[in-house]
């Protein structure tokens, strides 16, 4: 049997996209820039609530996750920085964040990939023929 999502699997798949990026935007709340990371995270939980409803706009959702991408270059040094630490662990470290830098670069390039691979995948799911 081929690996396919059903219809109905795939509006579960939907909300809890929708879900998981509402609730990445409202950690954002105590971020040194929430409107920012909150327009970010909220317009990804958009896309997800319109694919429930089966609408995509590929163009528009693909030059998002593109912007999203670039925009993620931003924090390349310190990812860099992240990626030269013996204790690589520390970028779920709480109180680390305070004390280095570029454990919250990481952290906000590390969302703007997963924020940019949903966009990607919406993107291709409304160019993708429909059955």
């Amino acid at each position: 049997m081929p690996i396919a999502i059903l219809p109905k699997k795939m509006r579960y798949f939907h909300l809890i996209g929708a879900l998981l990026f509402i609730v990445f935007a409202g950690v954002q709340l105590n971020d040194p820039d929430p409107l920012l990371w909150i327009c970010i995270y909220f317009s990804v939980a958009v896309v997800c609530i319109l694919g429930f409803y089966t609408r995509y706009f590929p163009k528009l959702t693909f030059t998002l996750a593109l912007v999203f991408l670039g925009y993620s270059f931003w924090f390349m040094p310190g990812v860099k920085e992240w990626l030269m630490q013996d204790n690589r662990a520390q970028l779920f470290d709480n109180v680390a964040k305070m004390e280095h830098p570029f454990i919250e670069e990481s952290r906000e390039f590390l969302g703007l990939w997963i924020a940019a691979a949903t966009l990607f995948f919406y993107a291709h799911r409304g160019r993708a023929p429909k059955s």
